[in-house]
């Protein structure tokens, strides 16, 4: 594989993730917000049109009504949160690929980087899930007209007044069984995309609700959304979460790259 002969510092993975999940949140806020709104709209009365057609309808919508601004609304919480998970969830790849090492020469095979990203992916949940929940309040808000809440730490005071650590953490167990495996593949496909492309010898995210409506959690929400609206409301905001991923996950591992780079020309023995 390429580029694997390098000794692993997952210092420099935790700083070089950190500035990733920056550049992540800046190119893919704006179709996450048009997601959460796809999802968290108001059923439409008989014979009336729904609030959105669709993504592209929602995102001009929400341009047009509220500008550019309307796009980043409530980017203050992932851009708080997203950007230690990912300097977490690089450490915890990187320190679950050196786990895996006996010597710095050692070349992992794809299951062995399969099971780093799924340590990765437990190092973010604690993370991850409080800035989920005020991220979907946030722009639920938004999309609602409501003011609740005055921004991301006020958002997190009150539900923490209203509900304790709990309501911060609601989701925790459905965010690990979503994150786990599905880091797992996401850096087994990163590094497998890598090396596949690198020329040889060369180098190179569920709708909040009102406390209490969902008293069993996930399985009531996914009950009520089947009876009322079928198997299909499931992938409510799924054009966008595609068109999302490529440009946003590009920029990530882009930014991580470009980090790594001028880290190991700035400081080359750390």
């Amino acid at each position: 594989m390429a580029d694997e002969a390098k000794p692993i510092s997952p210092l420099k993975n935790l700083l070089a993730g950190g500035f990733g999940g920056m550049c992540l949140v800046f190119v893919g806020h704006p179709l996450d917000t048009v997601k959460v709104r796809l999802q968290t709209q108001p059923p439409s009365l008989p014979g009336q049109p729904p609030m959105y057609s669709g993504t592209f309808d929602c995102f001009r919508k929400t341009l047009v009504r509220e500008g550019i601004t309307g796009l980043y609304r409530g980017m203050a919480a992932p851009i708080i949160g997203v950007t230690p998970m990912f300097a977490v969830c690089f450490f915890g790849f990187g320190l679950g690929k050196k786990l895996q090492q006996k010597c710095p020469e050692d070349v992992l095979s794809y299951p062995q980087i399969f099971a780093a990203g799924m340590l990765s992916g437990v190092f973010t949940t604690g993370i991850m899930t409080p800035g989920e929940r005020i991220k979907c309040l946030l722009q639920i808000q938004a999309s609602s007209g409501e003011t609740k809440y005055h921004g991301a730490l006020d958002c997190a005071k009150k539900v923490y007044q209203e509900s304790g650590i709990r309501g911060i953490y609601k989701g925790t167990v459905l965010t690990l069984m979503r994150d786990v495996p599905a880091s797992g593949m996401y850096f087994m496909t990163y590094e497998w995309l890598k090396n596949i492309l690198t020329p040889e010898g060369k180098s190179w995210i569920p709708p909040a609700a009102p406390p209490g409506k969902y008293p069993n959690g996930f399985r009531d929400v996914l009950r009520e959304l089947i009876q009322n609206e079928g198997v299909t409301s499931l992938y409510k905001g799924f054009n966008a979460v595609m068109i999302r991923a490529f440009p946003a996950n590009a920029a990530c591992f882009l930014g991580f790259e470009v980090a790594m780079k001028f880290l190991n020309w700035a400081t080359p023995n750390l």
